[in-house]
């Protein structure tokens, strides 16, 4: 049994009364991760190490955004830490280097503030067990993503679009003027158990009434 494992019931505290959820942790695990001394600079794309546990997820979150958002690639995360709701973020699982991205759709008191609690959904698309409850990650924090909401956009509908595939990594590739409308082209990586594939989305919007003009996807190499 490790001597320093400090990990918190993700229901203490929890502001709605009973607890709809729960997460999963079997085993004692280490606290192989402290909170670094910039883990609250928020516009800095600065990984963050700690720990993932999984839920089935609940009915109530403080956000008001399902768990079955964003096709349950969706986490919640500690009151106090820097993600904010509807947020996302990268979560890298540092066993196997696989990674995906989720939306905060919970924040809970009195939860360590280096760890998420994901979906069941999105802790078996980073390649690990539910018997193992807790793995340790690496969390980025996408605040050019949150800033880019047609890229967020796309994000969604990719997302959508390729159902047995999950969004893990995503770049802007260019934005230019066409006739007094805007295009943005954003280029995403999807991953399936099988496959890695990259598409891009591209939107072209009138800035003046943020209007659609026209939104088209294509698979690239």
């Amino acid at each position: 049994m490790y001597t320093n494992f400090n990990h918190v019931p993700y229901g203490y505290g929890y502001p709605y009364g009973a607890n709809p959820y729960n997460p999963y942790s079997r085993y004692a695990y280490p606290q192989a991760y402290g909170t670094p001394a910039n883990y609250y600079n928020y516009g800095v794309r600065q990984p963050v190490r700690g720990q993932a546990t999984w839920t089935e997820g609940g009915e109530v979150t403080k956000c008001g955004i399902p768990w079955s958002n964003n096709r349950y690639m969706t986490a919640a995360v500690g009151q106090n830490s820097p993600y904010q709701c509807g947020q996302t973020i990268k979560v890298k699982n540092m066993a196997n280097q696989r990674v995906v991205l989720v939306t905060v759709v919970d924040q809970v008191p009195n939860y360590p503030e280096n760890k998420v609690n994901l979906h069941r959904k999105a802790f078996e698309t980073l390649g690990a067990s539910v018997d193992l409850g807790v793995i340790n990650v690496e969390i980025t924090p996408n605040p050019q993503l949150e800033e880019e909401k047609w890229g967020k956009y796309l994000l969604e509908i990719a997302q959508s679009a390729y159902p047995n595939y999950n969004a893990t990594d995503y770049s802007k590739v260019s934005q230019t003027q066409q006739n007094g409308n805007v295009k943005e082209v954003y280029k995403f990586v999807m991953e399936s158990p099988q496959e890695k594939m990259s598409i891009e989305g591209t939107v072209i919007y009138n800035p003046a009434t943020d209007r659609i003009i026209s939104i088209n996807f294509k698979e690239v190499s």
